[in-house]
């Protein structure tokens, strides 16, 4: 049995993703954790173990259930890895949207969801970055637009500890034609897939980057 591509894999996607315009663009957080969720295996199409990382970094901000290697936990420790998950089990009827999940949790004195998804959501705009660059420079490799996006995003809030794990896995994308070849059987077809889910992902990019830049989710 043919392996499958990464959009017929999808589980969940972005598009997918409610807005509710007339609630200040308000984003379910269910809906929202399954399609992150998802996403991370577009690092598994990407077919490195360096980007187990940058995964686990998403994930570990979503509180899924998986099994770190050891050697990367101890890197993982320097990173806010609080689970968006333990709040929303924790008070259900305070967390169906994600932005009141981190006001009604800030209201407690507390910020643990509130860093989490801070930090989720710089790992989603790094992804974003990375294929937006790739998308729109057609002769451009992978590694040079995630080192570009890296720069832009993750870069900047990382330690001296994290950042060579992270160089390491820009440099070990695999090549542009390999990647295209992998989201879809018909790469014309998965190229306007992922048109579609990308520009789906920054709009909900863009909406938590400006919710988490608010004096609302300020701790």
């Amino acid at each position: 049995m043919a392996t499958p591509t990464f959009f017929q894999a999808l589980k969940k996607s972005f598009t997918d993703v409610p807005i509710d315009t007339s609630k200040d663009n308000a984003i379910l957080t269910t809906d929202f954790l399954e399609a992150t969720e998802s996403l991370c295996g577009l690092f598994d199409v990407m077919g490195s173990v360096a980007f187990t990382p940058v995964k686990n970094d998403m994930l570990g901000n979503v509180k899924v259930h998986l099994s770190l290697s050891p050697s990367f936990l101890s890197i993982l420790t320097s990173l806010p890895v609080q689970k968006l998950r333990d709040r929303q089990l924790a008070s259900p009827t305070e967390s169906s949207i994600l932005q009141s999940l981190v006001i009604n949790e800030l209201k407690t004195k507390k910020h643990t969801a509130a860093e989490g998804l801070l930090w989720l959501t710089r790992g989603l705009d790094f992804t974003a970055q990375g294929l937006r660059h790739n998308l729109s420079n057609p002769s451009e490799e992978l590694s040079v637009s995630f080192r570009h996006a890296y720069g832009n995003t993750l870069k900047p809030h990382h330690s001296f500890l994290i950042k060579p794990i992270f160089a390491a896995a820009m440099s070990a994308t695999p090549y542009r034609k390999d990647f295209y070849a992998k989201l879809d059987d018909d790469p014309i077809q998965g190229k306007r897939e992922m048109e579609k889910w990308l520009a789906a992902l920054e709009e909900r990019v863009t909406i938590l980057k400006d919710f988490m830049g608010s004096k609302a989710a300020k701790w």
